[in-house]
């Protein structure tokens, strides 16, 4: 199921219930039921409710938006740094050159195909990709420069190596959601409360009132949706997120 198709099934889902259930509760109001005003104090407690549920909102939104952001700078340094050992290697001879070449291009693929497919999952990859990218750092280090030009180009190899490597630890710790349990529990049940509260507030099934609760319910439905999905640092489906692999792939 595409992310849009989650998120316009539970939009339709809470909004017909909460007017559902304004509705139903307008009928079964009692005759002697003054349906005019509300008391003070629950107009107090709604509104703080609410400013503090849209703190905790907010915060949220920026924690899994920043994991987020985290993780393409990763990727994005893994693929610069491989794409740098590629170039470099120019100086090498021939088979030396193209073997180093081919095993960056398959752990590119390696990354885009069956570590991605992982990730979106929110699991930890296997130790495959760590094995080609150890072949690719051993190719390196075993290879004795025999001029000045590759002398020059050895270290700045492997420092580009270590380099991928540590985005490499940051990419495959990240793979998890950000947001602990306990957190999606309160953001749940405090959006529940938060769009129960508005029932205390003496809703009719006038046509205005009725549609203000459903784009209430509907807005918090959304912001609910975007910390859901932010909260998987890759994506929630596809390799969208891996497309400096791609990139990588095409210009090597």
């Amino acid at each position: 199921m595409s992310e849009w198709l989650v998120l316009a099934v539970a939009l339709a889902l809470v909004c017909a219930l909460v007017v559902t259930v304004a509705v139903l509760r307008h009928r079964r109001a009692d005759v002697d039921e003054d349906t005019s005003e509300t008391p003070d104090v629950i107009e107090y407690m709604v509104m703080m409710v609410g400013v503090v549920y849209a703190i905790v909102l907010g915060l949220a939104i920026a924690g899994v938006w920043e994991a987020r952001g985290a993780a393409e700078d990763s990727v994005r340094r893994e693929a610069q740094a491989l794409y740098e050992v590629s170039r470099r290697v120019e100086v090498y001879p021939p088979e030396v050159r193209e073997r180093i070449r081919g095993e960056i291009d398959a752990y590119a693929s390696h990354a885009m195909t069956t570590e991605w497919a992982s990730m979106t999952e929110g699991v930890a990859p296997s130790a495959q990709g760590a094995h080609l990218l150890d072949q690719v750092r051993g190719d390196i280090t075993r290879q004795a420069p025999a001029n000045e030009l590759q002398a020059g180009a050895y270290q700045p190899l492997l420092d580009q190596i270590a380099i991928a490597d540590d985005a490499r630890h940051v990419r495959v710790s990240g793979a998890e959601s950000t947001l602990p349990g306990v957190v999606w529990f309160g953001l749940v049940g405090g959006g529940v409360v938060t769009v129960g509260l508005i029932f205390t507030l003496q809703i009719r099934r006038s046509a205005r009132e009725l549609l203000l609760a459903g784009v209430f319910s509907g807005l918090i439905v959304f912001l609910l949706f975007l910390v859901w999905n932010f909260d998987a640092p890759f994506g929630r489906s596809g390799t969208q997120s891996a497309e400096p692999f791609r990139e990588l792939l095409i210009e090597a």
